[in-house]
């Protein structure tokens, strides 16, 4: 099992997480993080970090939120490893919290939906 950054993250990228992580599994976009599942060792220690409330274990995703998986793990292979320090967006407290963040992606960067 695998913890999964899903859209809240989307335009705040607060970061705290990636400086939780013993074992660096994030991987950063420009206004987003995501989990390498393969680099995922489940500690959880993300999920408390995080003030967007944007990590969640794998097996606790809603459905809404069930398309975060393929997102980070599609995502993952492809983007950077994320180092400290990342530094938050200057907007993020604005979009904190804010629906629907996915449709505000490009195709290629949106979750794929089934």
């Amino acid at each position: 099992m695998t913890h999964v950054v899903t859209e809240q993250c989307v335009h705040c990228k607060f970061a705290e997480c990636v400086t939780y992580c013993p074992v660096a599994c994030f991987r950063e976009a420009d206004s987003f993080l995501v989990i390498d599942p393969v680099e995922c060792i489940d500690c959880g220690n993300c999920v408390e970090a995080c003030p967007a409330d944007a990590i969640y274990p794998e097996g606790e995703l809603t459905p809404d939120l069930e398309p975060a998986l393929e997102w980070n793990a599609r995502l993952a292979s492809r983007l950077p490893l994320a180092t400290v320090p990342v530094s938050p967006l200057a907007d993020g407290d604005d979009w904190n919290g804010k629906p629907d963040k996915w449709a505000s992606l490009t195709a290629e960067l949106a979750p794929q939906q089934p």
